[in-house]
């Protein structure tokens, strides 16, 4: 049996007996001192109501005795606390997986249709830990890596609705000929109530974007590897799921470039799978060529192990989630957990019952 504990044994019994020894030597020093002795006994002591008595104090003491060590070494048991020690193989699946999202406007159709199929991929976890990272200019850690999945949920709700007035916006307001924003006179209330419900979700992810650009994509991916928590200590499965277009319009250098961000994913061994957009999605916002921003992210994707998925009529963004799902299921580790259980049925019982031995000695002794 484990205690945990231990030392209350390994001190309290061995002095406990000492006590005892040295109580029963000083007994039997003082045993006929300090009283009275009275002559001619043996006619009293031949007596048999003398005898019942003697037999009766004898017992009594005896049991008292007795269970007074028993109530003192329960009670030391129970202060050691006795346990069991058990391992358990829970099943726990040891994956850290982060949705690391760009959230320029010229995606917002991929990643709506991303948070939306990811949400039941959430409701089917159980063990691995989910963070979110959305980036533009600048990156905000959504939500911190955590396996509280009602949580998490909550936040790809919300992250839908913003994908949602992103929509709207680009719809009534966006023209792709001209590649500019246009409003009637009319609409121009519904116009700022609109961006200024966008300006609450974009000001975390645009810092400094007139001077540093849009669609940092090497900077996202980066800030979300090392959103990872404990990244050089744990031993776990780490997987990104990543939507972008690519198409990176910075104004100055950037900080770290995509091809760089995906060395850092290998370094750590953080495999990447990638989100792109369909061609007939490709926004007119964007300035940059389509073959090579799709050439670059794939080859970088593949570069961390991970696999590259272009969106098409044919394989939709529930397709490739489940596939996703389905890669990484067979990743999944077993980890064994050693759990610890007090014990302490038996020194109860044990100390209730001398209790209950001394209470009933007492009464029978009182009456």
């Amino acid at each position: 049996m484990l205690f945990l504990n231990p030392k209350v044994l390994k001190w309290g019994l061995p002095a406990l007996a000492v006590l005892i020894i040295i109580f029963h030597l000083i007994k039997k020093k003082i045993k006929y001192k300090g009283g009275i002795k009275a002559a001619n006994t043996s006619f009293v002591k031949g007596l048999s109501i003398y005898k019942n008595k003697r037999r009766f104090y004898t017992f009594v003491s005896y049991a008292l005795e007795i269970c007074i060590i028993g109530t003192l070494v329960s009670t030391m048991f129970l202060i050691a606390r006795p346990a069991k020690k058990e391992s358990v193989s829970n099943g726990t699946k040891k994956r850290d997986i982060f949705l690391c999202m760009d959230v320029s406007y010229s995606i917002y159709a991929l990643n709506e249709d991303l948070v939306e199929n990811l949400e039941d991929v959430v409701r089917g976890l159980d063990g691995d830990r989910f963070g979110i990272s959305i980036y533009n200019t600048s990156t905000v850690l959504y939500v911190p890596m955590t396996d509280d999945y009602d949580f998490i949920i909550s936040k790809l709700e919300e992250l839908k609705e913003y994908f949602k007035l992103q929509s709207e916006f680009m719809d009534k307001y966006y023209d792709e000929t001209t590649n500019t924003y246009d409003y009637d006179y009319n609409e121009y209330d519904d116009y700022l109530a609109l961006q200024e419900k966008l300006d609450y979700w974009d000001a975390g992810t645009l810092v400094n974007n007139y001077i540093k650009g849009s669609s940092l994509v090497g900077e996202g991916l980066a800030s979300c590897v090392y959103s990872y928590p404990r990244l050089e200590d744990e031993d776990r499965t780490r997987v990104i799921i990543m939507s972008t277009d690519n198409a990176q319009e910075e104004r100055e250098t950037p900080l770290v470039e995509l091809d760089e961000a995906t060395d850092i994913c290998k370094k750590y061994d953080i495999t990447v799978f990638g989100l792109f957009p369909m061609k007939e999605k490709w926004s007119g916002m964007n300035t940059t060529d389509y073959a090579n921003d799709k050439s670059e992210f794939e080859k970088c994707v593949q570069k961390t192990g991970g696999k590259f998925y272009e969106e098409s009529k044919t394989l939709t963004v529930e397709d490739i989630v489940k596939d996703i799902e389905k890669e990484e299921a067979l990743e999944v580790e077993e980890i064994t957990t050693t759990k610890i259980y007090d014990q302490p049925a038996v020194p109860v019982i044990a100390l209730l019952s001398f209790l209950v031995v001394i209470l009933v000695i007492g009464l029978v002794i009182k009456l």
